[in-house]
């Protein structure tokens, strides 16, 4: 079933004191609210299990970041998907552009990660986005279309429908720029429709489509008042509860 979600990404923020401090106090505040959508907080992978003891897991969803392309063996500095499930985590990002930019993660790696991440129960956000030269030369639709074709679409109809999406426009990421709120809501029917033609209109709209892109308390009322915007993947403000909270609220 199709939910409003608010998911913090801290990437390679926190030490884990800081981290479980940070992960306490959004417990804290949450505790006796009212909210309007789901929160999940995607951590370093050294958090994650001191997070889970710290937090209401029924409260607040736990993700990793990342998790490795092979189930287990001799990967060095690798942490598998089963790894991540039993530190008491829920969800876990794939496809982040960070990672397809910075660590060579292709149709083919990230394909792999899905599957082991759905093996171990685990819900994959995965991001799509392009870069600023091709939505400058009108290639956004071709580009988030292939990211999403190439590394899903061999999963069954009910695999898919266990996954989240995050859009997130590369240039807007980390840089203070934003999609417009029509931009976001375009880019999201579009990723909607690419759905509905493989998997069906059911499994379409059953599917949360998160935007992510410097998002903040200031803009996020508008992107998530669009009917395809189902909440966002936020970056730098989930590394503080006063800036995590209003966008959270904003539903």
């Amino acid at each position: 079933m199709r939910k409003n979600i608010v998911a913090g990404n801290w990437k390679m923020n926190k030490n884990l004191q800081e981290g479980v401090a940070l992960a306490k106090e959004l417990d804290d505040v949450l505790k006796g609210k009212s909210i309007n959508c789901d929160v999940v907080i995607c951590t370093p992978f050294i958090h994650l299990a001191s997070v889970a003891n710290t937090i209401d897991i029924n409260k607040i969803g736990l993700g990793a970041e990342n998790c490795a392309d092979q189930e287990s063996g001799a990967y060095t500095g690798e942490v598998s998907a089963s790894m991540v499930a039993s530190t008491g985590a829920k969800y876990v990002i794939l496809g982040h552009s960070e990672r397809r930019a910075y660590y060579h993660e292709n149709a083919e790696i990230l394909k792999q990660k899905v599957n082991l991440a759905l093996a171990s129960n685990l819900i994959p956000i995965f991001c799509v986005g392009e870069v600023l030269s091709e939505r400058e030369s009108d290639k956004h639709f071709e580009v988030v279309k292939e990211q999403v074709v190439k590394s899903l679409f061999e999963l069954s109809a009910e695999d898919f429908g266990k996954l989240v999406i995050a859009y997130e426009p590369v240039w807007a990421i980390g840089t203070g720029k934003t999609a417009s709120a029509d931009q976001a809501q375009e880019m999201h029917a579009f990723i909607r429709n690419v759905i509905a033609e493989k998997y069906g209109k059911e499994v379409a709209e059953d599917t949360s489509i998160l935007y992510g892109g410097s998002v903040n308390a200031g803009n996020a009322k508008e992107l998530f008042s669009n009917k395809d915007v189902d909440g966002g993947l936020i970056g730098g403000a989930s590394l503080s509860v006063e800036k995590f909270m209003p966008i959270v609220e904003a539903f």
